[in-house]
């Protein structure tokens, strides 16, 4: 992280540039000397108790929750799947399991992001929970009516997979709430552990139970952990959300937080990762139903399978916080690609036994990569978008894995099963490598994410409507010409920093009048999104950049905006505000 620099030193500013001739300018308030603003200490994520946050009551109870309602999701994959391979179909149709449960990220990530930004999460929780309880007990009844059918088990695994998707940006956000910023590495663990946890116990659970009592009480099962969920989150007094007094419409929302993710470097870089590892990772959780079959295991046997990935995953959250002490994060994910590999290579091969123990290894690894990028996703995101980023990472993640498992089942189709595994090794190996060319970046987990509210609040002579739009910005600074090519350097960061934050159409310009005046111009879509972008989404980050840039100037910046004709025209019967 740079040093921030001094601010600059109070000078008279020259005038801007040419104006447009059909633009009427306005003057700002002077804008006030900023106070220094402190980074955040950037403690290793290691460095604290991987079981801390349970000490928390809140993130306890909402926890367990996950957690049972993760054993009833995992006892109904296992008796879906199984139900598929007792029905004697093909790897396409087995694989398809996975596809149906993941597709609906595919779909419905974005508008899940937008509604957990937009509206009060803990409520959206409570009726997305209700709905996949409903949902799941209309399935436990098909069942006892013995009116199951293939596509009928896909249907109701795509409507589940909704909900899921619907819930899940809210779920994320709401982890920076219950626990301290110290604390989100741990909890990002945790996490981890309601499902990696549930996937020891729920494969289990339902091998059991499929083969004493049969699919429709796993189903039923199912029903009753959503309703825990429920229970919990009714428990939970959250405090009222602030800023949904003032939410953006749903179709500016959504451009905003792609918008966002688009221009930050560090959010690009995790998702590349996560989809990186999720395309080879998902071959294993496709065909694993078909490895069984392979060495003729009950549906028992197939819930030991996927409870050994379970068990290691647990694991992993004792091993984990270790090794991020003594290793950087992008090595824990190079390493966990590796074995990863292993246990792929292992199902493809090997019998069962000496299977078990290496997928326990492939746990351990999936759980250390997704603690690591789930972890620096919440810390690099702030909170204004926290959602939106997060419902674009399930995005990725899982839309990939819908994809690869589809992938890989057509795959096994036509070339094998124990071919399709080995390939897949084959590229988690390639992943492994290509760390050295695409790293998570320098400044991932560690950027001031916290809005500044300290930014100077513009004194119009019109009174435009939150509507209108576009708005031209344009920022004179007085650079000294030795000084340009720094500056102009230090402009760049200042470019993504608009861009993530809602503007467009950025330019820096140099007068030709005046050889130590140089423009900054961009596009905002309305004055309500300049309003927001000033007032609830530049963060202290944003701060250091601009601060970092403005040490090359004299002076204070001027600042104009301009509107389009029609907006002067409709304000001008309005009082003006001349402060």
């Amino acid at each position: 992280m740079n040093a921030k620099p001094d601010a600059p030193k109070p000078a008279a500013a020259k005038p801007d540039a040419a104006k447009p001739a059909a633009a009427k300018p306005v003057a700002p308030k002077p804008a006030v000397s900023k106070p220094a603003v402190s980074k955040p200490a950037a403690s290793k994520p290691g460095a604290v108790s991987a079981w801390a946050p349970l000490a928390i009551p809140a993130f306890r109870m909402l926890w367990f929750a996950q957690l049972g309602s993760n054993i009833g999701t995992w006892m109904q994959t296992v008796g879906a799947q199984w139900y598929l391979v007792d029905a004697a179909a093909g790897a396409t149709i087995i694989a398809l399991v996975q596809t149906a449960s993941l597709a609906p990220a595919v779909l419905f990530s974005l508008p899940a992001g937008v509604l957990a930004d937009s509206l009060d999460r803990r409520k959206l929780l409570i009726w997305g929970s209700a709905a996949s309880a409903v949902i799941a007990a209309v399935l436990t009844v098909i069942a006892f009516l013995n009116a199951l059918t293939p596509w009928t088990i896909l249907g109701f695994t795509f409507l589940l997979g909704i909900t899921s998707t619907l819930t899940s940006p809210a779920w994320q956000a709401i982890q920076p709430e219950l626990v301290p910023r110290p604390l989100i590495g741990a909890s990002s663990a945790l996490g981890g552990v309601t499902v990696n946890g549930a996937r020891a116990v729920g494969p289990a659970l339902a091998g059991v139970m499929l083969s004493l009592l049969g699919a429709p009480v796993v189903f039923g099962v199912n029903a009753l952990s959503f309703i825990g969920a429920v229970a919990a989150l009714w428990w939970w007094r959250r405090p009222p959300q602030v800023g949904l007094d003032d939410r953006e419409p749903f179709g500016a929302a959504l451009r905003a937080g792609v918008r966002y993710v688009t221009s930050a470097h560090l959010v690009r870089r995790i998702l590349l990762r996560s989809a990186l590892f999720a395309l080879p990772a998902s071959a294993l959780w496709a065909l694993l139903p078909l490895t069984a079959t392979r060495l003729g295991l009950t549906s028992s046997g197939y819930g030991l399978l996927l409870g050994a990935v379970g068990v290691g995953a647990v694991l992993g959250i004792f091993v984990l916080p270790l090794a991020r002490k003594k290793y950087s994060d992008n090595a824990v994910i190079a390493v966990s690609a590796l074995l990863f590999a292993v246990g792929t290579v292992a199902a493809a091969f090997l019998p069962f036994v000496p299977m078990l123990v290496l997928l326990v290894l492939a746990g351990v690894a999936w759980i250390g990569t997704l603690t690591v990028l789930n972890a620096a996703l919440q810390l690099t995101l702030p909170q204004w978008v926290r959602s939106r980023g997060a419902s674009i990472y399930i995005l990725v993640f899982m839309g990939t894995m819908a994809v690869g498992s589809f992938g890989w089942g057509a795959l096994a189709g036509a070339v094998g099963t124990e071919t399709s595994l080995a390939a897949a090794a084959a590229l988690l190996v390639i992943i492994a490598t290509s760390v050295t060319w695409w790293p998570l970046l320098p400044g991932t987990s560690t950027v001031d994410r916290t809005v500044s509210m300290s930014w100077p609040t513009p004194t119009l002579v019109l009174d435009p409507d939150p509507t209108d739009g576009p708005v031209l910005v344009q920022i004179a600074y007085i650079v000294h010409p030795d000084d340009i090519d720094p500056f102009r350097a230090s402009m760049r960061l200042v470019e993504s920093s608009r861009r993530r934050t809602g503007g467009y159409r950025w330019t820096l310009l140099r007068s030709g009048e005046e050889e130590d005046v140089l423009l900054e111009s961009f596009m905002v879509p309305s004055w309500g999104e300049y309003r927001r972008q000033q007032t609830q989404r530049l963060t202290g980050r944003d701060r250091e950049l601009q601060a970092a840039a403005r040490a090359h100037t004299d002076g204070e910046p001027r600042e104009r905006h301009y509107f389009p004709e029609p907006a002067l025209r409709r304000s001008a019967g309005r009082p003006h505000d001349r402060r």
